[in-house]
């Protein structure tokens, strides 16, 4: 196709096209004539992605948006099922499905490395925004919004919806209390003073009529955003667009404007006070500043950069200055990009009780300093640097494209000029170290947080309610309904129900696009890695292209501390690269690390190795990335820190633990069903209960009882760290490379070896893991939904294998059987079955409304799969998809993890070509007889709650019940 600007092609013109060197590529927008925008990111990349966008900007906190980014994907005019997203997840080569609400988008991006299936994904996606099925079946709003729960007229009344249980979720975590009350005070009188997700108490004000209006008004093709991006055939696309949803008979017809954006004028709101139902460590207060608008891209760059260099780490001089205040527990800021008006939040966590004003006049005095004397011009530089390295590895986590296509429109969405600024960094980069050399830096700190007149400041104020908002107005809503409305609410309840239940027809089916096992590539080269013994360290070399970065991690052993010094060695990992060394400050490790490396991470965890003793190889890993002219400082850096740390200064410890516990505690809320499977699997394997003593509960409540009593145990503290790190540091160690060969000669020539500490490599381990003892527990954490998890030892149930099989009824359970138990039926946000290689089968929820009745489902998850009937074509859908995700691309940091893995684990050299052909090769027969096995999981299950004290506390399960903060 001709991207000249002015080309015509399928309904688009060609308005811009230009180079795009960040994405090694070009980028073209086009405008349809229906008046849909797309962005073109082409480039080499095979992993393709296709997205949507709409601007929904919303007027109230009903969560509308978020509603309906759920409720187009359950089916649609061309795909009349009742869950295509669910179908796609079984079905498809998809390495990214999903769709998100933001505070005044919603966006729906997919990527898939095959052409076929990523056009798949595009029909079905586009069909789902456009034509949805929520005009003919109301139950999808009363499913994914809310609805009415009536046992019997004598019980309780109750709401249900998967998003009012995600949003209770989400509304438990003051931090994001916090941003909600400070984001309103900062726009009060535009769209982001609302909640986009919805609140848990403006949800059930959303009615069927205005939930469809909103559709109708703002996923119009004039509202759409659309991206493609990769090695993709162009024409094809467009064409497809145009000739299926894009041309005058296909689109649907306008149904009014949508809701307006407004630039809001400066405000100070410096009083706000929000009371929360927490404990009291959750006080938390955060001061916000407008920065500028969406337009303004070298100036949201600059003020990221600034508050990285300022804020990034303990030691820089705004944080450290902050935390040497003594109000609060930990001190961080965050940037809002994606917003038309973005703001920088500076929020104290843990703070004490009267102490809010303190923050707000500490961080004033501080920046003022800071402003007058000057900032250090290398903490600005290294921050530069750093922000280019993240840039240029382009190691997100997800899928190249959606990044891409989700940051264009953080300026695209507000003018249809700038969707390629937020794309561009090299110049401003530039542009940034030019301005090193004057006072621009100051001046901007200045005009963020010293003469802003839009800012804001909000307290969360923590309060003990014996009794539930909710219940209360549910109560009340109960005492105005007669017996016959009860009698109504029961029977729309159970009809929902029953609806859930019926399965789609086959003809409803067969409309869906499916792949054939020929549309999967031939197994794809495993990268070759190798170990190699006469090295000067034992070492795991790994031969994949890494664009001029190297990574560098190192393997020390853990078998010579023992299990009781296990809590010790997760203190020192945190401590390492934050204290001082005996040639450095830890002021100066932070620059020279943000200078001149991408990562430096210190980390404990254990392999499990069922050719070993007790089944694991526990390693302390030092992980560094840099890029190859820096690669120096990657051997220098580390081996400082581990080798010449000073453990004497205990205030700056005790700050450091504080912070690790709040994070803990804040993963907890957020993340419990993590730690509740990390909890089940310490009571059934040796590695989980390891694992346990490092990270999880024991170590917790380790860590609480050191802080509680931190004064009398500095000086013992300090000697046990210096104990420790002797026995961890020493040449029992594997280190694993990935980058140019020339660069491993460099490794050694630049003192790789280390010098390390002799005597223990040959030695006895002292490492013994105690016998795991199952037990079922709840912990009650501030929440308004459970995460709940349970599992057993195969062996226990029945010698179950792990084989291809397994990641074939992974998916199985996980998004047909607890997807729908769970789910839809339930409420809850999510559900999911896992199995691991040496030992376990695992079952967990999150944002769950339920405890008791998700235990159930768990527990007839067997007898399901022994009945398991799928037809052929939905087989072989299982089957691709999980060959898919087992093929999906790995960065090469990802990639080198894994193949690490593979070596400590002592996995053959087939293993990963042997599971995918079992895979392949799965039958029916075999599907069936994994649920036989798993009908015993009920006699031997372990299960573990993080939830609400008043959810656990109503359970009938036998719980021993722990209430953690």
């Amino acid at each position: 196709m001709d991207l000249t600007p002015g080309a015509k092609a399928y309904g688009f013109t060609v308005e811009t096209h230009e180079e795009l060197p960040e994405i090694d590529g070009a980028a073209t927008l086009m405008r349809h004539e229906s008046g849909a925008r797309l962005l073109y990111l082409a480039n080499e990349d095979n992993d393709k992605a296709f997205s949507i966008g709409f601007k929904t900007p919303p007027v109230n906190d009903t969560g509308v948006f978020h509603i309906l980014e759920h409720s187009v994907l359950c089916g649609s005019d061309k795909f009349p099922v009742k869950e295509p997203f669910v179908n796609l997840l079984k079905s498809s080569m998809q390495t990214f499905l999903n769709a998100m609400t933001f505070a005044d988008k919603t966006v729906y991006p997919v990527s898939s490395t095959n052409e076929k299936d990523l056009m798949n994904l595009m029909d079905v996606y586009l069909d789902a925004v456009l034509h949805p099925a929520i005009y003919k079946r109301k139950e999808i709003f009363e499913q994914e919004g809310w609805h009415y729960e009536l046992e019997i007229a004598d019980a309780p009344l109750m709401y249900n919806g998967v998003v009012f249980n995600e949003m209770k979720g989400v509304m438990s975590d003051p931090d994001n209390v916090l941003f909600d009350a400070l984001q309103a005070a900062l726009f009060p009188d535009t769209a982001y003073r609302f909640e986009s997700g919805g609140l848990p108490s403006a949800i059930p004000n959303l009615t069927y009529e205005d939930f469809l209006d909103n559709h109708a008004r703002h996923y119009q093709l004039s509202n759409s955003y659309i991206t493609l991006y990769g090695n993709l055939d162009i024409d094809k696309m467009l064409e497809f667009l145009n000739m299926n949803y894009l041309s005058a008979n296909k689109a649907p017809e306008p149904a009014g404007a949508p809701n307006p954006l407004m630039v809001q004028d400066p405000v100070e709101a410096l009083d706000v006070v929000v009371e929360m139902n927490t404990s009291p460590e959750n006080a938390c207060a955060g001061l916000g500043y407008v920065i500028g608008t969406a337009a303004d891209n070298e100036r949201i760059i600059a003020v990221d950069i600034l508050m990285d260099a300022l804020m990034g780490s303990n030691e820089a001089p705004l944080k450290k200055a902050l935390l040497e205040a003594g109000f609060a527990g930990d001190v961080f800021d965050y940037m809002n990009k994606s917003i038309l008006q973005p703001f920088v939040l500076i929020e104290a966590k843990g703070i004490e009780a009267q102490k809010a004003h303190v923050f707000k006049e500490c961080l004033e005095r501080e920046v003022r300093k800071l402003v007058e004397g000057g900032i250090d011009k290398q903490l600005i530089e290294g921050a530069i640097a750093h922000a280019e390295f993240v840039m240029r590895e382009g190691d997100f986590g997800t899928s190249t494209g959606v990044i891409l296509a989700v940051n264009a429109l953080s300026a695209w969405l507000y003018d249809d000029a700038q969707a390629i600024d937020p794309l561009r960094y090299e110049t401003t980069f530039a542009t940034l170290r030019e301005k090193l050399e004057t006072d621009y830096f100051e001046k901007l700190l200045a005009e963020v947080l010293l003469e802003n007149d839009h800012r804001a400041f909000v307290e969360v104020v923590p309060t003990a309610k014996e009794s539930s908002e909710e219940a209360e107005r549910l109560a009340a809503i109960k005492q105005t309904l007669d017996t016959a409305q009860l009698e109504a609410i029961m029977a729309e309840a159970e009809e929902l129900h029953r609806i859930q239940m019926e399965p789609d027809s086959p003809e409803a089916l067969s409309t869906l696009p499916l792949l054939e096992l020929s549309d999967i590539a031939q197994t794809p080269a495993e990268p070759e890695w190798h170990f190699e013994a006469a090295t000067p360290l034992p070492s795991i070399i790994h031969e994949v292209p890494t664009h001029g970065i190297d990574y560098l991690s190192y393997y020390f052993s853990l078998d010579h501390v023992t299990y009781d010094e296990l809590p010790y060695v997760t203190l020192l990992a945190n401590l390492l690269g934050k204290l001082d060394t005996e040639h450095y400050t830890a002021s100066e490790i932070d620059t020279l690390s943000q200078l001149y490396l991408g990562r430096l991470r210190f980390s404990a965890t254990t392999y499990e190795n069922e050719t070993l003793a007790q089944g694991i190889a526990p390693k302390f890993i030092v992980s560094a990335s840099v890029l190859s002219k820096n690669l120096d400082h990657a051997i220098m850096l580390p081996k400082e820190i581990w080798a010449h740390t000073r453990f004497n200064d205990p205030e700056r410890i005790k700050t450091i633990l504080l912070q690790q516990r709040i994070s803990m505690e804040q993963n907890f809320q957020a993340m419990g069903h993590t730690s509740a499977l990390a909890r089940v699997a310490a009571g059934l394997t040796p590695a989980g209960k390891l694992l346990d003593q490092l990270a999880g509960i024991d170590f917790y409540q380790f860590l609480c009882d050191l802080l509680a009593h931190f004064d009398e145990r500095a000086e013992g503290l300090i000697k046990k760290l210096e104990v420790v790190a002797k026995r961890v540091f020493t040449d029992d160690v594997v280190l694993g490379f990935t980058g140019a060969q020339e660069d491993l000669v460099r490794v050694w020539e630049a003192g790789g070896t280390f010098d390390l500490e002799e005597g223990f490599a040959g030695c006895e381990r002292t490492l013994v893991v105690p016998e795991p003892v199952p037990q079922n527990e709840a912990f009650i954490v501030p929440s308004d939904v459970c995460y709940v998890g349970a599992g057993a030892n195969r062996a226990a149930i029945e010698a179950i294998p792990f084989d291809g099989t397994t990641n074939i009824v992974t998916r199985v359970l996980s998004y047909d059987y607890l997807w729908n138990e769970v789910r839809v039926k339930g409420g809850a946000y999510g559900a999911g079955f896992k199995a691991t290689r040496t030992g376990t089968v695992m079952f967990y929820s999150f944002r769950d409304p339920n405890l008791d009745h998700t235990v159930e489902v768990y527990n007839g998850s067997g007898a399901w799969l022994a009945d398991f009937d799928p037809s052929e074509a939905e087989l072989r859908g299982y089957i691709i998809s999980a060959v898919a995700g087992y093929d999906a691309p790995l960065k090469p940091r990802a990639l080198a993890q894994r193949q690490d893995n593979h070596y400590f684990a002592s996995l053959p050299a087939d293993y990963r070509a042997r599971l995918r052909a079992e895979m392949l090769s799965t039958t029916i027969e075999d599907l069936r007889a994994r649920g036989t096995a798993l009908e015993r999981l009920k006699e031997h299950e372990v299960v573990c709650i993080f939830g609400g004290k008043e959810q656990i506390e109503a359970s009938d399960l036998d719980l021993k019940i722990t209430t953690l903060y």
